[in-house]
C-alpha cells in the first residue's frame, strides 16, 4: 500500500516549502526592504541635496501610487499565469532600481523616477505575488501559511533598519543603496524560482474553473468595500508612522542608531503579531480578531504622538507593529473566505490599490505636518482615531458564506 501523502498539518507537506521560499522573497521585497529602510534614508537624502522632508517623502508617495495603479493588473496576471513568470522579472527590476539610488543627482525628478519604477514592479515582489500560490496549497492552515509568508516582511522590519544604519555609517548612503539592491538579486531570484502553485490548481486558474466570485461580483459586494475602507484608514496611519518614526525620535533627542532600534522593535512586534494572528485566524472569526489588533495599534499611534524617549518610542512602535502584523494576515484571509479563489489575486490587487493610495498620502501628510508645525503630535492623535474607526468597520462583516 502506498503511504498517504503528508497533509497541511505535516511539516513535510510541500506547501510549507513554497511558503518558506515565498517568505524569503518577501524579505527582500518592496513591502519589506523599501518600506523599512525609507525612514533611515530620509534624513541623509534631505541633508545631501537640501530637499525638504515633504519633498523626499513624496518619493514614497510616487512609489505607492504606482503600486496602487499596477496592483490590479499584476493580480490579473497572477490569476492567469504561473507565479514565477511574474515574480522573477519584478524582483530583477526591483533590485536593479534600488541599487541605482546610489547614482542619484540633485535633480529631484530622478528620485521620483526611480521610485516610480520601484512602485510599478513593487507588488510583483510583495505578498500579493505569493498569496495566490499559497491559497492553492492551504485551506485548513491558510491563516498560518499567510503568517509564514508575511513573516519575511516582519523579519525585514527587524533587520533592515539596523543593516541600513550600519551600511550608511560605513559606506555612506550611496554604498548602502547599492549593497541592499544587490541583496534583492542574490536572495530573491533563487528563492523566487521555487514558488509554484499546487499541481492542477494553476491549470484551473488559467482556464477560469477555480471556484469563487468573479471580479464583477466581488467589486459589487458590500463586504469588499468594507474591507477596502478599513484598509485605507489603516494604511494612512501605519505608513505615516513607519516612514517618519526614525526622524520623529531623532528630533526628540534619540540617537540615530537607537532610533533604528525602535524601528526594529516594530518589526519584532509585526512578526509576533503575524504568527499569533495566523494561529487565531485558523480558530476564530477573523473580523473580531482584527478588531482587537487594530485597537492595540490605535493605542500605539496615540502613545507615539507624545513619545519623548527611546523606551516610550519602542513601546509605541511595538504596539503599532503588533496591529500591523494582524492586518497583513487578515486581508488575504478574508478575501479567500468571502470570495473564493477564482479572482482572488485580482480582488487582492484592488485592495492594494486602496492601501497604496493611502500609503502615499500618509507619509506626505506627516512630512507636511512637520514642515508646517515642526511637530507630528497632533496629526498622530488624529490618525489614532482613524485607526479606531477602521477597527469598528470590521464589526460590520457577516459570517463567511463559502468554503474556499
Amino acid at each position: 500500500m502506498t503511504p498517504a501523502a503528508p497533509g497541511e498539518h505535516s511539516f513535510r507537506y510541500p506547501g510549507w516549502r513554497v511558503a518558506l521560499a515565498s517568505s524569503a522573497c518577501v524579505l527582500v521585497s518592496f513591502a519589506s526592504l523599501l518600506v523599512y529602510t525609507f525612514a533611515i534614508f530620509l534624513k541623509p537624502l534631505a541633508a545631501e541635496f537640501g530637499w525638504s522632508r515633504e519633498a523626499v517623502s513624496a518619493s514614497f508617495g510616487v512609489a505607492a501610487m504606482a503600486v496602487a495603479f499596477c496592483s490590479p493588473l499584476i493580480g490579473r496576471l497572477l490569476d492567469r499565469y504561473p507565479p514565477r513568470r511574474i515574480i522573477l522579472p519584478c524582483l530583477a527590476v526591483f533590485g536593479c532600481a534600488y541599487a541605482s539610488l546610489a547614482l542619484l543627482t540633485p535633480q529631484l525628478w530622478r528620485l521620483y523616477a526611480t521610485f516610480l519604477v520601484l512602485g510599478i514592479v513593487g507588488n510583483g515582489t510583495a505578498q500579493l505575488a505569493y498569496s495566490r500560490a499559497l491559497t492553492t496549497w492551504f485551506r485548513a492552515r491558510r491563516g498560518m501559511a499567510f503568517s509564514v509568508l508575511l513573516g519575511g516582511s516582519a523579519l525585514g522590519a527587524i533587520v533592515w533598519p539596523q543593516i541600513a544604519v550600519s551600511l550608511i555609517q560605513s559606506l555612506g548612503w550611496r554604498g548602502a543603496a547599492a549593497v541592499l539592491g544587490g541583496a534583492v538579486l542574490l536572495v530573491g531570484l533563487p528563492c523566487g524560482s521555487l514558488v509554484r502553485a499546487r499541481p492542477g490548481a494553476a491549470h484551473a486558474a488559467a482556464h477560469s474553473t477555480a471556484s469563487g466570485a468573479t471580479v464583477r461580483e466581488g467589486l459589487g459586494s458590500r463586504i469588499f468595500w468594507i474591507i477596502v475602507a478599513e484598509l485605507f484608514l489603516i494604511s494612512i496611519s501605519q505608513n505615516g508612522a513607519i516612514t517618519h518614526l526614525a526622524a520623529l525620535l531623532t528630533d526628540r533627542g534619540v540617537a540615530p542608531e537607537k532610533a533604528a532600534l525602535a524601528v526594529s522593535s516594530m518589526g519584532g512586534a509585526i512578526l509576533g503579531g503575524r504568527l499569533f494572528t495566523g494561529w487565531l485566524l485558523d480558530r476564530f472569526f477573523a473580523p473580531r480578531v482584527a478588531f482587537v489588533l487594530f485597537v492595540i495599534s490605535a493605542f500605539g499611534t496615540f502613545l507615539l504622538a507624545g513619545a519623548d524617549s527611546l523606551a516610550t518610542g519602542i513601546v509605541a512602535a511595538s504596539l503599532i507593529g503588533f496591529g500591523m502584523g494582524g492586518e497583513g494576515d487578515v486581508t488575504p484571509y478574508l478575501l479567500s473566505r468571502y470570495f473564493g479563489l477564482k479572482a482572488f489575486s485580482t480582488l487582492y490587487g484592488f485592495t492594494w490599490t486602496a492601501y497604496a493610495i493611502a500609503g502615499a498620502v500618509g507619509p506626505i501628510v506627516m512630512g507636511r505636518a512637520f514642515d508646517i508645525t515642526g511637530s507630528y503630535q497632533t496629526l498622530l492623535r488624529q490618525l489614532s482615531g482613524a485607526t479606531l474607526v477602521a477597527a469598528s468597520l470590521l464589526l460590520l462583516l457577516p459570517r463567511y458564506s463559502r468554503k474556499a
